[in-house]
């Protein structure tokens, strides 16, 4: 198994720290998806918004819709998140 080395919650700070509190706002916690780009901030914020708008942003397919493509493309991909 690979080790990649991350920023805990408590530890961040500054940018990081924001984009952690934003991460708990939206889903109740900080998932590992979004630790495992701690060391870069600003490729999670671009990494979340660009999440945001596939997912949340206008478009003919619904949210439940989104959500099911993206968890196909997951299982097929052997990928848990």
């Amino acid at each position: 198994m690979a080790w990649i080395r991350v920023i805990e919650e408590g530890e961040a700070t500054g940018d990081l720290l924001r984009q952690y509190e934003d991460a708990r706002r939206r889903a109740g916690r900080v998932f590992n998806v979004v630790k495992i780009q701690s060391l870069n901030p600003r490729a999670l914020e671009a990494s979340t918004k660009l999440y945001l708008t596939l997912m949340y942003g206008p478009s003919r397919l619904s949210r439940l819709e989104r959500e099911a493509i993206a968890t196909v493309v997951s299982r097929a991909s052997d990928c848990f998140y």
